[in-house]
């Protein structure tokens, strides 16, 4: 009975510490091949953008290299929207979606069909324009929103983020970023 304790020592000692996740890493090292490849999304996604950014470069690590969205999107994204006929749908918590998936979007459970919409931060009030993709979640699970989203909401992106989720409709009118 007195050589459990050492026996058990013995063998959390020949265990493996794990290693810190890629970005939580100080030394600047790379992300594994494994790791990124399994970031990247397996079949394109439907998009309402009939010329979607393009998916991200597979060296990709940094932000900006993620965001492949052009300045053009960026603007019609923040650009003011006529809230004539636009509908709340709701609130969610939404974290950082796949960063390898391009484009300004949530995948939310209070949609069915991919639709245009509107995310809004209710504790700032900062809002995008954006796609809401159904998740095929049950309600309440939470969402995932786009890098590019995040960035133009101001949002940190390892934040889990209460937003107010409103769908435009369709052919709402866009005021110009101009």
């Amino acid at each position: 009975m007195k050589y459990i304790p050492l026996i058990s020592l013995a063998v959390l000692a020949a265990c493996n510490a794990p290693s810190a996740p890629d970005w939580l890493r100080t030394d600047g090292g790379a992300a594994p091949a494994e790791v990124a490849a399994a970031a990247l999304p397996v079949e394109p996604v439907e998009t309402l953008d009939p010329t979607p950014p393009p998916p991200p470069p597979p060296t990709a690590r940094t932000v900006e290299q993620f965001d492949t969205t052009s300045a053009e999107d960026r603007a019609a994204a923040l650009a003011p929207v006529e809230p004539a006929g636009e509908e709340r749908l709701g609130t969610t918590l939404a974290t950082l979606g796949s960063p390898a998936d391009p484009g300004i979007w949530i995948s939310t459970a209070l949609v069915t069909e991919l639709t245009p919409g509107r995310a809004e931060v209710a504790e700032t009030g900062a809002t995008v324009n954006l796609e809401l993709r159904p998740s095929g979640g049950e309600a309440g699970s939470g969402s995932e929103i786009s890098l590019p989203a995040m960035r133009l909401l101001n949002i940190p992106f390892t934040a889990i983020q209460e937003l107010i989720i409103y769908r435009l409709p369709a052919g709402a009118e866009i005021a110009s970023a101009e």
